[in-house]
């Protein structure tokens, strides 16, 4: 089975005004004049999803969101639905963030249904799992990551595009990244999972690593066993940075 192009996709987070197009159109022109083994794509605040569609529509670089309702329309003031993201320009989102799950509470199955809705919209979800400290240093780490892997794809993407992010959350945002062998094992046991779930398919869906990936580490990072791509946080803010990644897969 052929192994699917690396996947590296910039997650912006809560950052980025209008002036931040122009490190997007940056990555854009770098990639189109020299096109990287590997997809990109930028997942940029909603606000600005339709202006960086109108801005690097038809290059090489893809178009994410960081989050979507469950449901396609409704009563929930603040919320995006996948439809408006699709809408919008995305053909991908990003849910499950370890941020999300933190912060907003979202359980397995909440994930899942997001994941559900994502498909329904047209949408490639990337589906974030990743352990805290506390979970890593009682040996958990493997438990906790298969078993939300497990909670939080639905049935419904087997035979579909998605793919994986493992973002251990200890590592985010820290400068702290895990050893090689630990992202290699979690990664081995992120597979072993997606194939028991979706057979054949699962051994052709992209697994992301994410945390503290940057260009000085990536190239290591990107050739382990299982590893198909990035999930890069701060890194991906600026075109060099973001291109330093893109160039190591």
């Amino acid at each position: 089975m052929t192994a699917p192009r690396p996947l590296i996709a910039g997650n912006w987070k809560m950052n980025g005004l209008a002036a931040s197009l122009d490190e997007a159109r940056a990555v854009a022109a770098a990639i189109d004049e020299r096109p990287p083994g590997a997809r990109v794509a930028i997942c940029p605040p909603a606000t600005l999803i339709s202006r960086l569609a109108e801005a690097i529509g038809g290059t090489g670089v893809e178009i994410g969101g960081q989050d979507c309702r469950a449901e396609q329309a409704g009563a929930f003031t603040g919320d995006v639905a996948a439809e408006m993201l699709a809408d919008a320009g995305a053909t991908l989102v990003i849910l499950g963030h370890s941020e999300r799950r933190a912060g907003y509470g979202e359980t397995d199955a909440l994930v899942a249904a997001k994941a559900g809705a994502a498909h329904r919209a047209g949408l490639e979800p990337i589906v974030c799992v990743g352990e805290t400290l506390a979970e890593r240093e009682a040996g958990r780490t493997l438990e906790i990551v298969t078993g939300q892997v497990r909670g939080s794809l639905p049935e419904i993407l087997a035979g579909k595009a998605f793919s994986v992010a493992y973002e251990p959350v200890w590592a985010i945002g820290t400068g702290l990244t895990p050893t090689l062998e630990q992202i290699e094992e979690v990664h081995v046991a992120i597979r072993a999972v997606l194939v028991e779930m979706f057979a054949e398919h699962g051994k052709g869906v992209a697994i992301l690593y994410g945390g503290s990936v940057k260009p000085s580490n990536a190239s290591e990072i990107l050739k382990l066993k299982d590893v198909g791509g990035a999930l890069v946080g701060g890194a991906s803010l600026k075109a060099a940075d973001f291109l330093g990644i893109i160039e190591a897969a």
